[in-house]
């Protein structure tokens, strides 16, 4: 499963493994409450060094986890973008999320990074068929990023997540790696 990840080069960023030494990056970019709340229900709030620290040591080698980069600009860790498979019969599918810091909206990492990890899934994980992204309904920049990757509306999920003690809606996209029949 996880291993060695790969390092992919974007246009103006790389994806890279995550080091110990990104945690204060990531703990910056990560505390931020426009970016928790878009993200799922453990995503912790505030986001600590020390949440940071656990994460870029540990928590992201967990094979629940699955492949996770942390998206590096100019030396420092600005997001991350996973993509976890899922177990037994589902093994065919991946679950894909990412994030970016704030100061960095709107330059197209997300959009570049999820371009990036899909031509990884395809080209290395040949199990995979199928990569999906399930957003909550308010969030319409990751919802652009999805479809601006080549991911289809494949799903609206109401009343199908807590956040914030809250139960919201989703949306969900998908790509394949065949068209669907």
């Amino acid at each position: 499963m996880p291993g060695e990840l790969q390092a992919l080069a974007g246009a103006g960023f790389e994806l890279r493994a995550l080091r110990l030494d990104d945690a204060p990056s990531l703990a910056r970019h990560a505390d931020d409450e426009e970016v928790w709340r878009n993200l799922f229900e453990g995503f912790p709030r505030p986001y600590t060094l020390a949440d940071a620290q656990q994460w870029c040591s540990e928590g992201c080698r967990e094979p629940q986890s699955g492949w996770v980069w942390g998206i590096d600009v100019d030396g420092g860790v600005v997001g991350c973008i996973a993509a976890a498979p899922q177990p037994g019969w589902l093994g065919c599918n991946a679950e894909v999320g990412y994030w970016v810091g704030r100061a960095f909206w709107g330059r197209g990492l997300a959009s570049g990074a999820l371009r990036l990890v899909s031509a990884w899934a395809w080209r290395e994980r040949p199990e995979l068929t199928r990569l999906f992204a399930p957003i909550f309904s308010w969030n319409l920049a990751s919802q652009r990023v999805a479809q601006k990757c080549g991911y289809v509306l494949e799903a609206q999920l109401p009343q199908s997540a807590i956040k914030a003690g809250r139960i919201i809606d989703r949306v969900q996209y998908a790509c394949y790696r065949t068209a669907p029949h």
